[in-house]
């Protein structure tokens, strides 16, 4: 990944995956690791929310 982006490590996904819902119903879920990213990312970056995709 380039400079300045973010990705959460095996050992950072396993320590938050209890406190993540399970097998919920409704809409297609997106990856929590994916999503969790993101918001790192958008925090880190100090990017407006509302340019966010």
């Amino acid at each position: 990944m380039g400079k300045g982006h973010y990705w959460m490590s095996d050992a950072e996904r396993a320590r938050i995956e209890p406190l993540l819902p399970r097998g919920r119903k409704g809409a297609r879920r997106v990856d929590d690791r994916r999503v969790i990213s993101g918001i790192v990312h958008m925090l880190r970056s100090g990017a407006r929310w509302r340019d966010c995709p």
